[in-house]
């Protein structure tokens, strides 16, 4: 019944992302290695770009994290903002506003793209971010789904 009153319910992430950290302080190793991460892409990846990326999306994530109120693990925040008792925090609201705060650093060599999982399949339908070198195929690139941890380190 929570699966059914929350959405996002997929399995984990095929892509095995790193796991993001609200603690920007204590991130900094892990944004490190996502910012070597954007770099294997490609070697047109600028380092700039790549070392802004991956700060920007620890930092955003933390902000997030702190304005949906999360207090809970991700398929309960869901119940509770489906029954209006939190403001934010369904997949598609984290894919959104990262996105858009993504969007907003205008990357010459990075390319933020919004992805939907089972578009058709409400029980199952998720959204995330990607992250791939400009003009490279959507699935090259590194999915950033704060969502599944509920923008917690695992």
């Amino acid at each position: 019944m929570i699966l059914g009153l929350s959405a996002c319910g997929v399995p984990g992430d095929r892509a095995g992302g790193l796991a993001l950290s609200p603690e920007i302080t204590q991130s900094e190793p892990a944004i490190a290695a996502l910012r070597q991460a954007f770099m294997a892409l490609g070697p047109e990846v600028d380092p700039e770009e790549a070392a802004r990326a991956a700060r920007v999306t620890y930092e955003q994530v933390a902000a997030l994290r702190a304005a949906y109120e999360i207090t809970d693990p991700p398929l309960i925040h869901n119940t509770k903002v489906n029954m209006s008792l939190k403001p934010r925090g369904l997949c598609w609201h984290w894919t959104v506003d990262l996105g858009a705060r993504l969007e907003q650093e205008r990357f010459e060599t990075l390319e933020v793209h919004q992805a939907i999982a089972n578009y058709n399949n409400l029980r199952l339908e998720h959204s995330t971010v990607i992250l791939g070198a400009r003009g490279a195929a959507m699935d090259a690139g590194i999915v950033r789904d704060p969502w599944r941890a509920g923008g917690r380190s695992t």
